[in-house]
């Protein structure tokens, strides 16, 4: 998964959360957040920034925010990249499977269907780009969406179709994955109750880059 046109900068302040200020080249730059989670902990003034030119030059934001450094370790925070290193990760998953985007079952509209031999799989993609001393966690906010979708997937899963939640680590050095139960324990709760109801869970980190975000190895899942 690869951007066309970045440059480094340094974030100064997030007026809301669409929105950033970045200095780029000596000039304040106005920024598309391309991430409407919190980040508290990565957008704090000063941080080296990589933001991608914009395609369209009639838009009021030249640029979008798309990774922040923390520390050595650089974080992807394009809540549109997961999906996107997905849609080219998952034939390895399953050869042959012909793999349908935004797919909608029931009052949900998940991430993928994979059509394969043995028959549908259903599959949710969520972003992760919260890290705490080695660990990945998700949510960063509470999120009502993402436990919709997980008693979806726990429904399916319980009339005997595949059903599989795919959380794409947008950094490396990961030790493993854990649902943050300090933030959202309905959403932990939901994880845990749609294992036990067969739901396929899987954790990769990615390779990170300022151009490219690649998935790369799975990672430890501890509920």
């Amino acid at each position: 998964m690869q951007y066309k046109a970045t440059v480094r900068g340094r974030f100064i302040a997030r007026p809301n959360r669409f929105v950033a200020l970045a200095e780029v080249e000596g000039a304040e730059r106005v920024c598309h957040v391309k991430n409407t989670g919190r980040c508290r902990e990565l957008l704090v003034p000063g941080a080296p920034v990589v933001l991608c030119a914009a395609e369209n030059p009639h838009r009021k934001t030249a640029y979008d925010l798309i990774a922040v450094e923390k520390g050595d370790r650089l974080i992807n925070i394009d809540s549109q990249a997961p999906n996107r290193a997905a849609a080219e990760y998952l034939p390895t998953l399953f050869p042959g499977g012909k793999i349908l985007p935004e797919y909608k079952i029931e009052d949900s509209r998940l991430d993928f269907c994979i059509k394969t031999a043995a028959g549908p799989v259903y599959l949710e993609v969520k972003g992760v780009t919260l890290e705490e001393d080695g660990i990945s966690l998700f949510p960063d906010a509470p999120t009502r969406r993402g436990v919709k979708h997980l008693h979806t997937l726990a429904r399916l899963a319980g009339q005997g179709q595949h059903a599989c939640v795919l959380f794409v680590i947008q950094m490396e050095g990961i030790s493993c994955f854990t649902p943050n139960r300090k933030t959202d324990p309905v959403f932990a709760d939901a994880l845990a109750e749609a294992a036990d109801a067969g739901v396929c869970l899987r954790a990769v980190d990615c390779v990170v880059t300022e151009n490219r975000m690649d998935i790369r190895n799975p990672v430890e899942i501890r509920l």
